[in-house]
């Protein structure tokens, strides 16, 4: 097993001992720490899984048992982008399984499987808890929202060429899996408020109520 450079081991070390300061129990500390050691590797990989346990005082199989049963760990290297497209079912009726099957014919990769540049991981999410916006992408967890087989296919082709892509709300930019793994674990990245999180389709049930005077019944009367 590669171990890190004495100088990457020391500062993960540190970043993790500041991570462990905001629970009252250090364990409660791993799934971030696991973002840790994505942000640095690009994976939950062995050398991550023996550094985690040693700072937690875990087995390597405890800390595997939880970088094995979330999707969003990786046992093998990820794309600098993680493209997940929805093909739950309002998405997939609404387009979204054609657009799947147009980027995996078009990348040449099924789901959790990377182009040959190592630019993509293409995944086959179930939501992306974007259902107003049907049918949506995920670009490192940031929202395209509305998509199309060719709006899709100008997503990828910009990440291959080395352009910036822009998402529909969010961050100005999306940036790279290791840079948005950093953030999971808990270090700001000075881009939360640079865009609207939620946009007019989202909206529309509060600014009804608002227009009708509708409010949520005060405590106590509910039967």
């Amino acid at each position: 097993m590669q171990e890190y450079a004495p100088e990457v081991e020391a500062r993960l070390r540190a970043e993790s001992q500041e991570i462990i300061a905001r629970y009252p129990v250090a364990r409660s500390a791993l799934m971030p720490i696991l973002h840790l050691v994505q942000s640095e590797d690009g994976f939950v990989s062995p050398r991550g899984i023996a550094l985690a346990a040693d700072i937690l005082g875990l087995s390597r199989a405890e800390v595997s048992a939880v970088a094995t049963f979330y999707s969003q760990y990786r046992r093998h290297p990820n794309g600098e982008y993680n493209v997940g497209v929805c093909t739950n079912a309002l998405c997939a009726v609404m387009g979204g399984d054609v657009i799947w099957e147009t980027l995996t014919e078009y990348l040449g990769v099924g789901s959790d499987e990377t182009t040959e540049d190592g630019r993509i991981t293409l995944e086959a999410l179930e939501c992306n808890a974007g259902c107003d916006y049907a049918p949506v992408i995920m670009v490192n967890w940031e929202f395209f929202d509305n998509q199309t087989p060719a709006s899709a296919l100008r997503i990828v082709d910009d990440i291959r060429a080395g352009r910036d892509i822009h998402p529909t709300r969010g961050a100005d930019k999306v940036h790279t899996f290791k840079e948005t793994e950093r953030v999971l674990a808990g270090f700001e990245d000075g881009h939360a408020d640079e865009g609207p999180a939620a946009g007019p389709a989202s909206l529309e049930g509060l600014r009804l109520a608002r227009e009708r005077g509708w409010a949520a019944p005060a405590k106590g009367r509910v039967k």
